[in-house]
């Protein structure tokens, strides 16, 4: 099996999740009043989970493109930094245009199932994004095409599939540091914080993620600092 076709496989478990999920998106745009392709081309052109639903909340409300600009950058930063990490593992192929969708296509699962490869070449890449990213497209069409069709007993219901998808990401670490289980509840507190007491829920919500992301963070890199290793000399 060549590499692409190796990725392909690979990428399969999770374009079948990001069908489910993404058609959540789908729905949530069209309710806040975007059409359906308009939906589709945030997803084919940006692919990323939360960016999107903070960043359809903001758009919701013109003029703030500040509060758009703080909030992307907050939620998307660590892709950079998966990035750089994963450009540690890249075959000496993996150059020009091609670390331009390595960090296109980036995302947390392909992320994980990419880093645990010794050697990552530009092929297998391709094929391990593939799927996913045309699972997150056509979910998120199915999503809006149908939103308006379906009872609102299945729509509510559908909408809880992508906070599952990140709570199944955090869980399993969680579960395992105490740390980490304390700074995810911060993060909660502070959200929660956010959208009911009277003058902090009348920040938009991306603005509230981004405060809320950044101060759990920081709180976890000052209180649980991790430290380096001594290299070997």
């Amino acid at each position: 099996m060549n590499d692409f076709k190796k990725g392909l496989v690979a990428g399969i478990p999770i374009g079948l999740g990001y069908l489910s999920v993404s058609f959540t998106f789908g729905i949530l745009a069209v309710s806040y009043g975007l059409y359906w392709w308009q939906a589709v081309v945030i997803s084919m052109t940006t692919l990323t989970s939360a960016g999107q639903l903070a960043g359809v909340g903001i758009m919701i409300h013109p003029g703030q493109y500040i509060e758009m600009l703080i909030s992307q950058i907050t939620i998307n930063l660590r892709y950079s930094f998966m990035s750089v990490s994963l450009s540690q593992k890249v075959s000496p192929e993996f150059k020009g245009a091609a670390r331009f969708l390595l960090g296109f296509f980036m995302t947390d699962e392909i992320f994980a199932v990419a880093s645990q490869q010794k050697s990552v070449s530009v092929k297998f890449f391709t094929g391990l994004a593939t799927i996913p990213y045309f699972g997150w497209a056509l979910g998120t069409l199915f999503g809006a095409l149908l939103g308006n069709v379906l009872p609102s007993s299945v729509m509510n219901a559908l909408c809880l599939a992508i906070y599952g998808m990140f709570i199944a990401i955090i869980a399993p670490d969680a579960k395992r540091s105490a740390s980490l289980l304390l700074i995810i509840g911060v993060a909660v507190a502070l959200s929660c914080a956010f959208y009911y007491l009277p003058l902090l829920n009348t920040l938009s919500s991306g603005l509230a993620i981004s405060i809320s992301a950044v101060a759990a963070a920081a709180l976890g890199a000052l209180l649980f600092p991790i430290k380096e290793e001594a290299e070997n000399g």
